[in-house]
């Protein structure tokens, strides 16, 4: 068994954040990271371009320099693996927790080695949980959703030229994914429950799709709601009527949600109506004495709510708590 001060479950920016604020106060946190860092940037469309500008994605006290105002994907990934070696974290990559579990006020944490399977149990005083929300689609729960051709997360366009695509959702994965679709020869329709755009859709990015929807390059069917998926088709239904249309693929752009029986098994209280975990606003702490939480996990079913730009703060306000509740490491 593996003596651990305090260990971090999650290497995203979040994760990191809060391992840096740590060192900075004198510790020596570990990492554990079921793939490799900012595992969920990396599974970002190829071409995404983020919301918020590089200096609202630094941790570290790391400058994110780039010539453009937001960065793209593929300069956030090489960002944050600068950051990990400049601050030379802790990481162990590629380590899947499995159980968690507190016996005498310390946490034993049993994780496994995805590509040697080689099991590992660590005693930690202090846990932090940074694990995001990008491993847990929300499912549609229609008929055919376990077709092979339905899928939660897009990626590329190319492989889809010349092929039927049903894009579910109106938000801006959804928006973003019917853009590179089309471009890319497909025949894209979008399903959407609203009733008209989603005013959360990037603004400059609207206008195009707009166009499309008016010269008939992308079909937007606003109110609709898909109730079955077939091999060869789908039918959905818009206002009480039913539609049947060819289709080769779905995208279920229809958001995530936390892991919560991962949080609950640890005996943390998440509320049933908002998902969202019992903690300090004021130090992140759960209601699980020494264990924290850090980033989106934090919001609950709202993932708008917390965001890198937001959530890479909880870090310095874990870092304070710990200290206040720990003896420092003798240096």
């Amino acid at each position: 068994m593996r003596e651990e001060q305090i260990v971090i479950i999650g290497a995203g920016p979040c994760g990191m954040s809060a391992a840096i604020e740590l060192m900075n106060k004198g510790y020596d946190p570990l990492i554990i990271e079921k793939g490799n860092i900012v595992n969920a940037i990396y599974h970002y469309p190829t071409h995404q371009t983020f919301f918020s500008s590089s200096e609202k994605l630094e941790i570290g006290e790391v400058p994110f320099i780039i010539e453009e105002r937001k960065p793209k994907r593929n300069q956030a990934l090489a960002y944050y693996r600068d950051v990990a070696k400049r601050k030379e974290l802790r990481i162990h990559s590629f380590e899947k927790a499995n159980v968690i579990t507190k016996e005498n006020d310390v946490f034993i944490i049993e994780t496994e080695k995805i590509h040697e399977s080689k099991k590992i149990t660590y005693r930690a005083e202090h846990l932090i949980i940074a694990t995001g929300y990008y491993d847990s689609p929300n499912y549609m729960g229609i008929k055919g959703e376990e077709l092979d051709k339905v899928l939660h997360y897009f990626k590329e366009p190319h492989p889809y030229f010349d092929q039927d695509i049903a894009v579910i959702g109106g938000k801006n994965s959804a928006v973003d994914a019917a853009l590179e679709l089309e471009k890319a020869g497909a025949r894209v329709t979008i399903l959407y429950r609203g009733s008209e755009y989603s005013k959360s859709v990037k603004p400059w990015i609207l206008p195009e799709f707009e166009a499309l929807v008016r010269n008939n390059k992308v079909s937007m069917e606003f109110n609709a709601s898909l109730v079955e998926v077939r091999e060869k088709e789908i039918v959905y239904e818009v206002l009480g009527e039913q539609k049947t249309i060819p289709n080769d693929f779905v995208f279920a752009m229809t958001g995530y949600h936390p892991d919560h029986s991962f949080l609950t098994k640890i005996g943390i209280q998440i509320d049933q109506q908002s998902g969202r975990p019992t903690f300090n606003a004021d130090t992140m702490e759960t209601n699980v004495e020494n264990c924290y939480i850090a980033g989106v996990i934090a919001a609950g079913n709202n993932a708008n709510e917390i965001f890198i730009e937001n959530g890479r703060l909880h870090g310095a306000m874990i870092a304070n708590s710990v200290i206040k509740k720990a003896k420092k490491p003798t240096d």
